[in-house]
Order: structure tokens, then C-alpha cells, then sequence
């Protein structure tokens, strides 16, 4: 194969990349030359011609760009309706080089890892692999493979190709390197299963490195990143739903240096059974609304391109003074009623949510309360809503638009990405000592049949230098490894904790400056509400689960907690309306008058009624009086790349 680069930097809107490792290289290609102006999508970055695996295959011409590979058969003819042709990078989770077993074999081979939608929508793995063969050795060919790969890598994980053409494997920082904490009995007890299926698989392809972690107990994770060092880390992604992330936000916020350990990228896999963050990544990503396998894929594919977002965190003080993070939402009335009361149908998965709904409608409770807020001083970016929200006298609320088109801490119960045998053949992980085993075909050499398979062509094996670029570690890293999956815990489940201690209480120093003390007048710049409530929400992203949309318009970073509550008069049938109009987040154009909602920057809630569930990130916590303030950008969130909202790539 041969080919041509084009100089430029591709546009990225990401905060960062993959990867803390010596940036000079990057440094270097950034000065070489002044910056290009801005690309199109369809800009060639790369062309060539490239054979196929097995070698008696058809050839192929490659255009990279920004945005996919385009793929032309060649011969034995052009065809004029390719198939398969245009491969979103979207839908790419890494790639390699390969070499042939063959001595007399000089060429070199690329391979790329893709994730498409089949006919009926769920995403299936593919692979694809070109020979390189334009050149009479195979240091020449290998060299040119390299550049290919190494060019695909950058545009993944958004990091800047040079100007000067030379695009060689030491452009590229040394490989990330994640701990990832799963909870065993997340999702139905599927957790782990698809982790090691599916997850495990993906990120070994994106070439990232990582430690992985069974949690055993409530808040084990949390006792876990409190004491990591956490230079060792590039970020910190938990495999369930999004109660294993309340944990490690709040972890790294009681550390002594709290201050650095909260810019620490965290990440989460949706392996639970509300999965409300993951449905907000999943949607910034441009992904169409996905649940289950789908869903974990997705955000799976958007935690191999790398990138962070700034994460608002809510400071929540309750009625006992003590203190937890939230990043998703508080809750009281009929959605914490839902939440708790439906613990225990966890077996059914999200299905929890629908079947605690049914009941939650049949008894349907109203709650007296007070609900004061400091008002935003800016209303959310966001057009003029097409309905305007009928309310309540004396309600002043803005109305929502729908939504747009090292010193190690113990990690027992451990394995890395070394010898973990993956169901399909993973071929290398940056910086590890030895390639991934492979497995062998009748006692010979590595087979890759189930990928690439010819009979009569040599396999092919891992291309150690691509896999360990320059400055990648050569030893092990992390903690003790334990050899193979890590034994589940014989417990049929997670130790049920008492109903007012599911949240421990953070010592993190940081202020709440619009708060006065709980129980103390409230500034005259607030807005007090009082009456009876079905429910209250108080949420900072978008999503409630992976397919409620509960304030179509927030952003991780918009700096606003989005209040949301209903009034007592509501009927069951019009509250069921709301609820499925939630799945499209178009609740706020139903005209419904006992629905209200205000963004503010503080609020605080007074429970009138003597009995009551409250919620913090759907963990219940005690009830009584409570009081919180947003902390924008506090947080660090492992979002990938945005996409076009309501569309696949």
C-alpha cells in the first residue's frame, strides 16, 4: 500500500485526550507548523492501495479522513454500490498491525475493529484487515501499516497529526491506563458477564491498559479510591449502574488532597438497572436512545475515543449536617417511592422501574412540603420553547425546551489485561510486558481464523512495535494480579444496609457559599413554593434513566440543578402521560398544569410530612430537611467525542 498525507489538525471539542504520559512529541507536532485551517469531514488524510487477508482476496483502495474510512474495491472489479464501504470512526474501537508467520510473506497487515449496526439495530464486532504491500521488504511495508494505524489512533483518541508528514507510532502517548471496578450483581447479575464478553474485549482493541476490580460490599468501592494513588491512573470507570459511581465521586472527595483527586476522569459502563448517566453520555454522543447490551456498547465505543468533560457535582447537607456529592439527582415523592420500594424486584433489571411504577400508581401518596431556590442568574442555553408551560399562580417557572434533534492500595480480587483469555482473539495491549495469549490451532501457531481465515494463508501475529511504542512501560504496573476471572463472592447479593445509612457522610472541605446554615432564614433573592407534592426531582444531567429524559436541555456542565416537581391534583392517568412522555423528553409540551420547573443554582426542600423516602443518586438517605448547592465543573466525566443528537454517525 501507498498513500499521502494530508497536514492538519482535525477540529476536536473535546477538554482532553487519552493518555498523561511525556507529551513532547505531541508538543513537537503541534509547533512544526502554524495551524491549517479548519477541515472538512471529507478531507483525505490518508489514500492507498492495499491487498486483502487472505492474500488471493480482492484489492482495495483507503481514504482516511476525520470522520471514517472509506473503502473502494478495486478488483477483480470496482463495485458501484460498495458494501460496507464507509466505516463511521464512530463506530471504530481500535486497530493494529500484524505481521505474517510466513518468513517468505514481506508484507505488512492493518487491522481495524469495528462495532456496525446490523439490520436490527444492535451493534455486532467486526474486523477488517489490509495487506500492505506496495513495497519490496517488510520493514518498508510494516512502516507504512504503522503510519496507518498510528493515524486512526490519533484521530480516535483527538490527538493533533503533525504537519510535517511524519506520522510515526511515537506520536502517540503511552497507553492510558484505567482501573475499572465492576459490581458483580449489577444488571440482573449480568455485570460481570458482560464485561468479560464485551467490555474487556473493546478496550484491550482500543489499546488501553488497565486493572480490574470486583466489588464486594457497599462502599467498598468508595474505601478503594480513597486510598489509590492515583498517578498511577489515567481514569477510573465503573462497570454497573449508577450507584458505584456515587461512590467513587464521593471516595475521591474525602481524600485529604480532595482537591486533586476530583479532576481524577471518571467513566462509567452501564452494566445496572437505571443506567441514567450512562443514557446521558450516550445521547451527547449522537447516539440513538439505547437500553441494555446496546447501551453498554455504545458508551463502551465513546470510552475508547478518550476525551473529558467538565462534571457538575451537587453538595447536598442533610438534616443530621452531614454532607454527600451527587451527579445525578435528589428525589422525593413518588420517584424515591419508585426507586426504594422496587429494591426488591431487582432481579427483574430495569424492568424494576416499569413493574414499581404500576404500584406506585395504584397507591398514589401526596406530600406537603417546601421547596425554596436560588433562581439562576442565566436561563439555560436553549431556543425559545415551542409550548409554553401552564402554571400555577404565584409560580414564576422557566419552561424547558424539549430535547434537540505510587504506593499501592490493595487490589485484591484483581486481574489485568495479561491473562485474562478473552472470548475472541485480542491481539496486543500497549505497554504490557507479553502480547495477549492467543490461542492455537491443533498445537500450532496462533489462530485467527474466527477473524480473518484462510485456508492455505499463513496466521498472523501481533506486531510487537506498534504494539509498545516508544516509552510505554516494559514491566507490570499495578497491584498483584490475580491469574485468571476473579471469583464472584459466594453471597447471593450486596449486604442490604439500614434504610438511613445507604450514604455515608463526606468530610470534603469544600464550601457551599450560597447556603446559610440549614434552618436559618433564607436570603430574600430565593423563591419558597408550598403545597402538596407528588413529587419533587432535583436533577443535574439530562437523563433520569437510560430512557427518561427528565430536562431534555441540561448539560454536564451548565452549572444548574433543574427542578422539577408535580402538584397534588394530578390524576394517575394524566401522571402516567407524563411518564411515558419522559421517554422522549417532550413531558414539558403535554400542557399538563400541575407540572413546574425552575433551574437554580441552590435549593433546599422541608419535608412537612412525618414519613417519607428521600434519594440521592437513587441511594436512600435520611429523611428530614435537606439543603444543596451545584458545584459547576467540579467533576470530570469520560463522555468521548459529541455527535449529532438524534442521529447515528
Amino acid at each position: 500500500g501507498t498513500g499521502f498525507l494530508h497536514t492538519t489538525e482535525p477540529e476536536q471539542e473535546l477538554t482532553g485526550s487519552w493518555g498523561h504520559g511525556p507529551r513532547s512529541t505531541l508538543v513537537r507536532a503541534k509547533t512544526m507548523a502554524p495551524p491549517p485551517p479548519p477541515l472538512a469531514a471529507s478531507t483525505p488524510l490518508l489514500h492507498g492501495e492495499f491487498g486483502s487477508y487472505p492474500a488471493r482476496g480482492p484489492r482495495f483502495a483507503l481514504t482516511l479522513t476525520s470522520q471514517a474510512l472509506h473503502i473502494q474495491r478495486l478488483r477483480p472489479k470496482p463495485e458501484a454500490r460498495p458494501r460496507g464501504g464507509l466505516v463511521p470512526l464512530a463506530e471504530v474501537s481500535g486497530c493494529c498491525t500484524l505481521r505474517s508467520r510466513s518468513p517468505s510473506d514481506s508484507a505488512a497487515y492493518f487491522c481495524i475493529y469495528t462495532y456496525p449496526r446490523g439490520r436490527r439495530g444492535s451493534r455486532r464486532r467486526t474486523t477488517r484487515t489490509f495487506r500492505t504491500d506496495g513495497a519490496a521488504t517488510y520493514e518498508e511495508n510494516r512502516a507504512e501499516a504503522q503510519r496507518w494505524a498510528t493515524a486512526l489512533t490519533c484521530l480516535l483518541r483527538g490527538l493533533p497529526l503533525p504537519g510535517d508528514g511524519e506520522i510515526t507510532p511515537d506520536l502517540l502517548p503511552r497507553p492510558p491506563r484505567l482501573l475499572l471496578l465492576v459490581n458483580p450483581f449489577g444488571g440482573r447479575g449480568l455485570a460481570w458477564q458482560w464485561c468479560k464478553n464485551y467490555v474487556l474485549p473493546m478496550i484491550s482493541e482500543a489499546g488501553l491498559s488497565f486493572n480490574l476490580i470486583q466489588t464486594e460490599r457497599q462502599n467498598h468501592a468508595r474505601e478503594l479510591v480513597q486510598g489509590l494513588s492515583l498517578s498511577e491512573w489515567d481514569g477510573i470507570v465503573t462497570v454497573s449502574g449508577d450507584g458505584l459511581l456515587h461512590e467513587v465521586l464521593n471516595g475521591l472527595l474525602d481524600r485529604p488532597d480532595w482537591e486533586e483527586a476530583v479532576k481524577m476522569p471518571v467513566g462509567i459502563l452501564p452494566c445496572g438497572s437505571g443506567n441514567a448517566l450512562a443514557g446521558a453520555v450516550n445521547q451527547r454522543g449522537g447516539f440513538e436512545p439505547a437500553l441494555g447490551l446496546e447501551l453498554l456498547l455504545n458508551c463502551s465505543l465513546l470510552l475508547c475515543r478518550g476525551g473529558g468533560h467538565p462534571l457538575d457535582l451537587l453538595s447536598v447537607t442533610l438534616a443530621s449536617g452531614s454532607r454527600c456529592f451527587s451527579f445525578l439527582s435528589v428525589a422525593w415523592g413518588f420517584v424515591s417511592d419508585v426507586d426504594i420500594q422496587s429494591e426488591r424486584f431487582r432481579a427483574l433489571g430495569s424492568a424494576r422501574f416499569t413493574l414499581g411504577t404500576v404500584l406506585g400508581l395504584a397507591t398514589l401518596h401526596t406530600y406537603r412540603g417546601r421547596l425554596s431556590y436560588l433562581p439562576a442568574t442565566v436561563e439555560p442555553a436553549s431556543p425559545t420553547p415551542a409550548h409554553s408551560l401552564p402554571r400555577a399562580k404565584s409560580e414564576l417557572t422557566l419552561t424547558p425546551d424539549p430535547a434537540p434533534p505510587m504506593a499501592h492500595s490493595p487490589l485484591h480480587r484483581s486481574v489485568s489485561d495479561l491473562p485474562l483469555p478473552l472470548p475472541q482473539p485480542a491481539l496486543a495491549s500497549p505497554g504490557s510486558p507479553e502480547p495477549l495469549p492467543i490461542l492455537s490451532l491443533n498445537g500450532g501457531g496462533p489462530e485467527l481464523a474466527g477473524d480473518w481465515g484462510g485456508a492455505g494463508d499463513a496466521p498472523l501475529s501481533p506486531d510487537p512495535l506498534l504494539s509498545s511504542p516508544p516509552g510505554s512501560p516494559k514491566a507490570g504496573l499495578h497491584s498483584p494480579v490475580a491469574e485468571g476471572a476473579p471469583v464472584i463472592p459466594p453471597s447471593s447479593g450486596l449486604p442490604t444496609p439500614t434504610p438511613d445509612a445507604r450514604v455515608a457522610a463526606s468530610t470534603c472541605g469544600l464550601p457551599d457559599h450560597l447556603l446559610p446554615p440549614l434552618g436559618t432564614p433564607l436570603p430574600p433573592d430565593w423563591v419558597t413554593l408550598e403545597g402538596d407534592f407528588v413529587l419533587l426531582l432535583a436533577i443535574s444531567p439530562s437523563h433520569l434513566g437510560a430512557d427518561l429524559v427528565a430536562a431534555p436541555h441540561a448539560r454536564f456542565d451548565d452549572g444548574l440543578v433543574h427542578l422539577c416537581w408535580v402538584r397534588s391534583g394530578i390524576s394517575r392517568a394524566a401522571l402516567l402521560r407524563l411518564f411515558l412522555a419522559m421517554e422522549r423528553g417532550s413531558q414539558f409540551s403535554l400542557g399538563c398544569p400541575q407540572l413546574g420547573y425552575a433551574a437554580a443554582r441552590a435549593f433546599r426542600l422541608e419535608p412537612l410530612t412525618p414519613r417519607g423516602v428521600l434519594t440521592v443518586d437513587g441511594e436512600q438517605v435520611e429523611y428530614g430537611p435537606l439543603q444543596a448547592q451545584m458545584h459547576p465543573g467540579l467533576g470530570t466525566l469520560l463522555t468521548g467525542p459529541p455527535g449529532c443528537p438524534g442521529r447515528e454517525p
